[in-house]
């Protein structure tokens, strides 16, 4: 029996995602990993298929600004969708076989994993012909409401995109948009169904136990995620605010970032960030937990080299002096604006904008 394995990674910004999809596609590409399923929620962010219609974005640009929300295009089915906090992601990254390579037959096991899991609380759902996605209430019916987008893209039968399904999701979001293009229907969510808010953690055991039993998978849980923290080092306010970047030397990327560095066994987080802080700068100050926690892969490697990261941030005295580890060859302080036009990983330009937030 072939295996699943089944990564569960919290948050990750969209173009991470992005990304694992690229890497873990490869990987079983060449063989070196088995079908995976990623699970994970994004920030709030909305996605065009290859089919969708920029008209269905009904939110003006300045208001999905004040939202907070993201645009991307994509290379999966469907139109547009919303994808945000509270909201169960699932990226299937299968190499199917021969016995399994029909697209459609691909959508309905999707969907049917999402129908089994929806089963477990009580609720019934099932799938309307004309419109992609699991659903709640029957075709034509005035209260049919969509519970889970489907939306999915393979090539020479490697999938990837997935499922979104509305656990305990932000439901006024979707009014930004016409949800997959479809004005005649509604959303909802487990939580607006149930009453209560659902556990993520507890609706991702159910979704991976059903992928396995309808593909016919072995479960095999993951390796554990290398943990890793950033700081973003600030000095002045307001418009004045500088933010400090390091850059690395040629031979470890030469790529401009922020304090980084991996946590070591037996330390918490916050002791880690301090800790870097003082190798990388010769700071010895306080930190201020970002509560910014995500999860994505180093660069293009193969197999994924899996990362989670905390955010900090700290502030030091516009006369403090930098003294620089051998990682990095230069320093520069930069407005905000700068900072996140050179930093390459979405990640750390998160963080600078919650240490700004934080600390000015």
């Amino acid at each position: 029996m072939n295996t699943l394995t089944v990564y569960r990674f919290g948050r990750v910004e969209y173009e991470d995602g992005l990304q694992l999809m690229k890497v873990f596609g490869e990987a079983r590409r060449q063989g070196l990993c088995g079908d995976s399923l990623l699970l994970l929620e994004h920030p709030p962010v909305l996605t065009l298929g290859r089919a969708a219609k920029r008209a269905n974005i009904v939110a003006s640009d300045a208001r999905l600004a004040a939202e907070g929300v993201e645009i991307y295009e994509t290379d999966r089915g469907g139109d547009v969708t919303y994808h945000g906090p509270g909201q169960l992601v699932g990226y299937p990254i299968f190499l199917l076989p021969e016995g399994r390579q029909d697209v459609r037959r691909y959508v309905r096991d999707v969907e049917q994993c999402v129908i089994r899991t929806l089963a477990e609380y009580g609720i019934t759902s099932g799938t309307i012909p004309k419109w992609p996605g699991v659903w709640i209430g029957q075709e034509d019916a005035p209260d049919a409401r969509k519970i889970a987008a489907i939306g999915v893209h393979l090539a020479r039968w490697l999938t990837s995109h997935g499922f979104a399904l509305n656990v305990n999701t932000h439901l006024p979001h979707f009014n930004l948009i016409v949800p997959c293009g479809i004005r005649e229907a509604g959303v909802t969510s487990m939580q607006k169904e149930l009453g209560r808010p659902v556990p993520l953690s507890e609706v991702e055991d159910k979704v991976a136990r059903h992928f396995a039993d309808v593909f016919g998978l072995q479960l095999v849980e993951p390796k554990p995620l290398t943990h890793t923290v950033s700081v973003a080092l600030l000095r002045g306010k307001g418009p004045d605010a500088r933010v400090l970047l390091l850059r690395r030397r040629p031979e470890r990327g030469g790529f401009w970032q922020t304090v980084t560095g991996r946590i070591e066994p037996g330390e918490q987080p916050r002791e880690a960030a301090a800790r870097e802080l003082f190798e990388e700068t010769g700071l010895r100050t306080d930190v201020v937990d970002l509560e910014y926690r995500h999860a994505f892969t180093v660069g293009s490697v193969v197999p994924p080299r899996l990362v989670e990261e905390n955010g900090f941030a700290a502030r030091c005295s516009e006369d403090f002096e930098i003294r620089l580890s051998d990682e990095h060859d230069a320093h520069e302080w930069v407005d905000v604006p700068t900072a996140l036009a050179r930093l390459p990983f979405r990640g750390l330009r998160e963080g600078i904008l919650r240490g700004a937030k934080a600390l000015t």
